[in-house]
């Protein structure tokens, strides 16, 4: 599996996680257990920054690629180019 799928996937599963204890928050707000909402909140806040930190790792990885790409299709242009 590609670093890039492997950065996507945990993405989107830090993304699922977040969400789950977004709405568990939410519950626990709605019966004024205010301690467990800020807890659920934390986490939650907690798995955005660590899909954020592999989406930023994904870009990172796309823009090595595109560089790589552009490298080598200069170097072609430039090997066509000497002939």
């Amino acid at each position: 599996m590609s670093k890039t799928w492997e950065h996507y996937h945990q993405a989107a599963r830090h993304h699922e996680r977040a969400a789950h204890h977004y709405k568990t928050a939410a519950k626990y707000d709605q019966a004024e257990e205010h301690e467990k909402a800020a807890h659920h909140a934390y986490l939650a806040h907690g798995h955005t920054q660590q899909a954020l930190h592999h989406e930023a790792v994904i870009a990172g990885l796309h823009v090595k690629r595109c560089d790589s790409q552009e490298t080598a299709s200069e170097l072609e242009g430039d090997k066509k180019n000497a002939a």
